[in-house]
């Protein structure tokens, strides 16, 4: 089986395949390209979240300054009332003994 061409159809068959070639290399261009893209927009969304729990946390973090006692001065509060109502309670007791010292 002998195939002869003239220059022009083997010209032409070297410039469809050619063609071809381009195209399917543009095509898979642009699938990679539009795989990319929507990686890239899933990474957007992804970093939008972080952004938003970064701002609650930051959020979080300033209420918890504001309306909570840390334990160290929550400890050191409770130190100062205690010893504060010790000396009631001796003031209590001396004044009890005097009372009980005049009645005799």
């Amino acid at each position: 089986m002998k195939i002869s061409l003239e220059l022009w159809q083997a010209l032409s068959l070297v410039l469809a395949l050619l063609g071809t070639l381009v195209g399917l290399v543009k095509w898979g261009i642009s699938q990679i390209k539009a795989s990319i893209d929507q990686r890239m927009a899933g990474f957007e969304k992804a970093a939008e979240g972080w952004r938003k729990q970064e701002l609650d946390l930051l959020g979080l973090r300033a209420e918890l300054a504001r309306e909570y006692v840390r334990r160290d001065d929550h400890i050191r509060s409770q130190t100062v009332i205690e010893a504060k109502l010790d000396a009631i309670n001796s003031e209590i007791k001396s004044i009890q003994i005097q009372g009980a010292r005049r009645e005799h």
